[in-house]
């Protein structure tokens, strides 16, 4: 039995495709093909095909919304594992439960539709709750850290486990979760009443900064580096004067500097080696080492 038949009749109601081109699952519409893309329906499912690929000894990737990776133009080995299907948000009192394939902007705009606060920060961040949680996201002075309770998820032997506030190990732009590399299922986000209209506000505030100051026209991966400790990457990359500068059809976004847009059918090498060529540059004018806060998939 090969591969594909032995995952169909593993999850028969789960979409699984053979050689999927990986960029149509991208912010920035590149990346080769995925050796098998498979988007389970339930935890069981889920579980099963976590512990085939370990079984089988063959590479599992989880991909989210894919806001914040670059996929390499090589593709992706073994089995890609997409959870677009968890999707559910559901309101508990102040709580909100929410699957790791739901968009985090739709669990923001949950929150404001039963005058929930403390999730405002999100209206703009483009990635899934699992990516949001992964990576403790953050934005406007708020972060996951502060809002989170609970999550459901999965270790890569496909054990199903509860995780709670002291168990998060959260930092700025990681957790347990990234550490450990496990697959996050669902997050229960905890809340405080509000007022419609000051929730309002501050959502259509923070909309109109990231419009005013983000590069919406045209597809990128939202911020490439990570803040170094008192500075800011996207001013060290301006102040060495590398807007616009282009590897083929990536360029450091003039609008602001953090960012690299695709802006002329980008490969990920395109990309990858533009992110290289900014590093070196800020390294040598600063002796600041830029880390990337994108995450690069695949073998270059």
């Amino acid at each position: 039995m090969n591969i594909i038949e032995a995952l169909q009749q593993l999850c028969p109601n789960s979409l699984i495709l053979p050689g999927e081109s990986m960029a149509k699952y991208t912010y920035i519409k590149v990346g080769g093909k995925a050796d098998f893309y498979v988007a389970p329906i339930n935890i069981e499912d889920t579980q099963s095909i976590v512990k085939f690929a370990l079984t089988n000894e063959l590479p599992l990737t989880i991909l989210g919304k894919g806001s914040n990776v670059i996929i390499s133009d090589n593709g992706l080995k073994g089995i890609v594992l997409n959870l677009d299907h968890f999707n559910h948000i559901n309101i508990q009192g102040r709580d909100i439960v929410a699957g790791s394939g739901a968009k985090i902007i739709d669990v923001s705009k949950a929150a404001l539709s039963n005058e929930l606060t403390g999730l405002e920060f999100a209206c703009g961040i483009p990635g899934s709750v699992g990516g949001a949680v992964f990576m403790n996201a953050g934005a406007y002075g708020g972060e996951i850290s502060n809002v989170l309770i609970e999550v459901k998820a999965l270790t890569l032997k496909g054990e199903l486990r509860t995780f709670y506030q002291d168990d998060f190990q959260f930092g700025y732009r990681s957790s347990i979760f990234s550490k450990e590399g496990l697959i996050i299922l669902e997050a229960k986000f905890r809340l405080q009443h509000g007022k419609d209209e000051h929730i309002r506000s501050d959502m259509n505030e923070f909309t109109l900064l990231r419009e005013e100051k983000q590069p919406l026209e045209y597809p990128s991966c939202g911020s490439v580096f990570k803040r170094p400790p008192n500075h800011f990457a996207g001013k060290l990359i301006a102040d060495c004067g590398l807007q616009g500068l282009r590897v083929g059809g990536a360029e450091v976004s003039k609008k602001h500097a953090g960012f690299i847009v695709n802006i002329d059918h980008a490969s990920a090498n395109d990309y990858i080696h533009l992110i290289e060529q900014v590093r070196t540059t800020v390294k040598e004018k600063f002796d600041i080492a830029l880390e990337t806060e994108v995450k690069i998939l695949g073998e270059k």
